[in-house]
């Protein structure tokens, strides 16, 4: 005789099973290849890419990394490619500058090839506060990897739709046109405007009147002239 159904027993729940989190495949310069961060990140289970990447070093979860052990962040102060390569960072909206290796060499050495430790406080504040680009300090490669690694693996949160795009006034309009010019920033936008009151009184201007207000930066204004071909 079967057994009877207890019609009062709770019925069993199916558990539906949770769309598994897809791991971010993190992209990787190929001049990176003989850096054992990218080794590292193999080993910990990563998927890695490398690519020709004409700006930063590693691509990960929309973020954008440029990677300096502290001699090479050193030296591109000395020679301003970092400069270079900050500016680029620019096109990306998150992005980040990591300097390796704190557990390996001084950073703030006197003999650090003749840079002052309060010139390299001053670019670190620079890189902060001018350039907008956060900065992670790691021990060495391994920790580098790490870092990379949690970033992969961090689920992007849905952007609320309740925002609203910001309206420029008149005068931020006039600014954000000038500041779309290289090397042009919003102090030197600014002096432009309250010298010469219009745009086209600044496209009128001689290259003379220019430099007198902002110096070399005027040579930039040139290329209202020149032609497109």
């Amino acid at each position: 005789m079967k057994p009877l159904l207890d019609i009062f027993s709770k019925p069993k729940r199916i558990k539906e099973e949770k769309p598994k989190h897809e791991k971010q495949k993190v992209i990787i310069d190929y001049r990176e290849k003989g850096s054992l961060v990218a080794s590292t990140l193999v080993e910990i289970g990563i998927e890695i890419e490398f690519r020709e990447l004409k700006v930063a070093d590693y691509l990960v979860n929309n973020v954008a990394i440029e990677r300096k052990t502290i001699s090479d962040f050193i030296s591109s102060m000395i020679n301003k490619r970092i400069i270079r390569q900050l500016q680029e960072l620019q096109q990306y909206e998150k992005k980040l500058l990591i300097i390796e290796g704190i557990e390996e060499q001084e950073l703030y050495s006197e003999d650090s090839e003749g840079m002052h430790p309060n010139s390299v406080r001053g670019f670190l504040l620079s890189i902060i506060l001018k350039y907008k680009i956060p900065i992670i300090f790691t021990k060495n490669y391994e920790d580098t990897a790490r870092f990379i690694s949690v970033l992969a693996n961090r689920k992007e949160k849905e952007s609320s739709l309740n925002v609203t795009k910001k309206t420029l006034n008149k005068r931020e309009r006039l600014q954000f046109i000038l500041e779309g010019f290289p090397g042009i920033g919003p102090k030197t936008a600014k002096k432009l405007l309250e010298k010469f009151k219009t745009l086209k009184n600044i496209a009128n201007a001689s290259i003379e009147e220019l430099t007198e207000i902002i110096g070399k930066k005027a040579d930039i204004f040139r290329l209202i002239e020149e032609d497109y071909t």
